[in-house]
């Protein structure tokens, strides 16, 4: 299921900065990033700190590993991002 507010109903800024990210990429942002700038304080935010804490935080596998893993799974899942 597609929620249509997170197409239309965004701030101007974060409008704004979805349209650079299409302009300088050649590419929508992915909607993880869309649902992010959506309701920030609600939820953007602390998935923020979570993905951090897990991807950059204390770990047996350095953060290019971390990141090779992301990659793969979202590979998988067949996520753009």
């Amino acid at each position: 299921m597609r929620l249509s507010v997170l197409e239309h109903g965004h701030t101007f800024g974060q409008k704004l900065l979805l349209k650079l990210v299409r302009l300088m990429t050649g590419f929508t942002a992915p909607d993880v990033v869309k649902t992010l700038l959506y309701r920030k304080p609600f939820f953007g935010e602390q998935q923020n700190e979570l993905t951090e804490q897990v991807m950059r935080g204390p770990s047996d596998w350095p953060v290019g590993e971390r990141d090779l893993f992301a990659a793969y799974v979202s590979r998988l899942n067949q996520c753009l991002f």
